[in-house]
């Protein structure tokens, strides 16, 4: 297997696997038999240590050309979760030159605040009851570390980017950093007049102000995970492309230098959306701004605000999956949140395989085919080097970016898909979205979705699949009994641990006809399977239509 980097977070990297289809970052982490419990304990412990739920953010940031220092001022509406006399946000610290100095906050029943290295913790005069509602106005200075990257495009222009995955808004915005907790936003740029300014939500106004600035105003009314809260400011040239489904408009802004190519590849946008919109159900945002950007990330699935590398841009629509890719994620990591990192492949698997569905439906079936095997091939090639499994509690959100993530998860899905069928697959997909859209979800929250659907219990599917740091390694054997109307096949299963229990197809070639599939259902370490064939059969095929996640081979006795 042959790995070509370029930039995407889907990937901090792109790997391109021997030619065959584009992944948008895989790598790969894993774990233990009782995971699931284990991450359902941690997650709760999580919550109930938080005390408070942010309700609103406010962020007024100004920038200007002579130095990278930002001031900021936050006002954060948030509510107690229980009784509480002091509260911590996010926000880093200065150190060594960068990072974040509070110079004031104000608020009903202060008595004061200390600044610690990543948390500033705000002390209230007496105990907050559980339900009550505060507001604090945070006022803030500094260059950041992270999280808004100050830096110059390949044109050399200057530019700020904010580029907040997975826990890297702290760096220069005071906020509550964790994928459960939700809030609206409004950001109030003030910049340089020469730049224009990109957020989330929709504009609110655009002012001309003295001293050649220009303030800038954008409100998201929907809940937002932190990750996905940027503003963009360059000199960009904009194009609205037009409306999809009727209502969303879709727009480009991309690099002046670049803008006739830039135009041309971001113009299929539209058409992305309109059939996720289709696929998926209604698409939560007021708008969809594709932008080039300086991200360190491929490309960034910023609610109604997609980032994408600089060298998208290349005049020939090379980039139509990345485009898909971070268009699913407006449902399936936005809206419809994973409830802790360690689900990220609610994510990533779905933003993957639904890119697939995509294309399939563009494509055909063979270009289906032909991204599924690309993607084992990468879960395969990590499987060799890890022993993690796909839910997995790293603290290191980063290693996250990998094979479990965006291939394995991928794989789920599509197993699911083949197990249960096309309308049980499809109705589950978007039952699970009506479900958890605005909310946060879990894996077990989805198999409930499956499992309510198909009309049984898909405990073993899900536990094998999500919580196994291995997948299938198959050795299968098959020869004639006597008289040559049956072949007998024989399936060893070579990794570590338990059997796994999947359906595997059969592909029967006979001279001169069309390949016969047969499916036969697998659960034991070894088992031996007789099928009645024809006498001039030639081959058999494991796996002929791609539906199975294994490694192995299939020889004549």
């Amino acid at each position: 297997m042959e790995f070509s980097q370029s930039l995407d977070k889907q990937g901090l990297i792109k790997i391109n696997l021997s030619e065959t289809a584009r992944i948008f970052y895989y790598f790969v982490p894993m774990n233990k038999r009782f995971l699931p419990l284990l991450c359902l304990l941690m997650s709760m412990a999580g919550f109930a240590q938080r005390p408070i739920d942010a309700e609103h953010y406010r962020f007024s940031i100004e920038l200007n050309d002579q130095n990278d220092t930002i001031y900021g001022k936050a006002e954060i509406r948030f509510r107690f979760l229980y009784p509480a006399q002091s509260v911590n946000l996010d926000l880093y610290k200065t150190k060594e030159g960068k990072g974040m100095k509070i110079t004031d906050i104000k608020g009903r029943d202060i008595r004061g605040f200390s600044q610690g290295q990543e948390q500033v913790t705000v002390f209230f005069s007496s105990e907050r009851p559980a339900n009550d509602t505060a507001t604090l106005t945070i006022t803030y200075k500094g260059i950041p570390k992270n999280g808004l990257i100050i830096s110059k495009n390949k044109y050399g222009n200057r530019t700020f980017f904010g580029d907040n995955w997975p826990n890297r808004a702290h760096h220069w915005l005071p906020c509550v950093e964790d994928p459960a907790d939700k809030a609206p936003v409004e950001f109030i740029v003030t910049a340089p007049n020469h730049y224009q300014v990109v957020a989330n939500g929709v504009l609110a106004e655009e002012s001309n102000l003295s001293g050649n600035r220009k303030e800038t105003h954008w409100k998201e009314t929907v809940p937002l995970p932190t990750k996905v809260m940027v503003i963009g400011v360059a000199e960009f040239a904009v194009q609205h492309i037009g409306y999809a489904g009727n209502c969303i408009p879709v727009s480009s802004w991309v690099f002046p230098e670049n803008r006739k190519e830039g135009f041309y590849d971001y113009e299929t946008a539209k058409d992305v959306l309109n059939w996720h919109i289709s696929y998926i159900g209604p698409y939560a945002y007021q708008k969809l701004a594709n932008v080039q950007s300086k991200t360190m990330f491929g490309g960034m699935e910023n609610a109604s605000a997609i980032f994408y590398y600089e060298g998208s841009v290349t005049g020939n629509r090379s980039e139509e999956e990345l485009q898909s890719h971070e268009i699913v994620h407006q449902w399936f990591g936005n809206h419809a949140t994973e409830k802790s990192f360690a689900h990220l492949w609610l994510s990533e698997g779905f933003a993957t395989y639904l890119t697939h569905l995509y294309t399939e439906s563009k494509y055909g079936t063979d270009s289906l085919n032909k991204r599924m095997e690309a993607d084992r091939t990468g879960v395969l090639e990590f499987v060799s080097s890890s022993h993690r499994p796909v839910i997995d509690t790293t603290s290191d959100y980063m290693r996250l970016l990998n094979a479990n993530s965006y291939q394995k998860g991928s794989w789920i899905l599509h197993m699911l898909r083949r197990e249960l069928g096309d309308t049980v697959f499809h109705k589950s997909i978007r039952d699970y979205y009506a479900a958890y859209g605005g909310k946060n979800a879990d894996s077990h929250d989805l198999q409930q979705i499956f499992e309510n659907n198909a009309g049984k219990t898909l405990d073993g599917f899900f536990e094998q699949w999500l919580n196994r740091p291995v997948n299938p390694k198959l050795d299968i054997s098959w020869k004639y009994l006597p008289g040559n109307t049956k072949i007998e096949i024989t399936v060893t299963q070579l990794q570590e641990g338990a059997a796994f229990s999947f359906p595997l197809e059969l592909g029967l070639d006979y001279k001169g006809k069309t390949t016969e599939v047969k499916e036969i259902s697998i659960s034991k370490k070894t088992e031996t399977i007789s099928i009645a064939v024809a006498p001039d059969l030639e081959s058999v095929i494991a796996d002929p239509n791609v539906s199975l996640l294994f490694e192995g081979k299939i020889s004549r006795q």
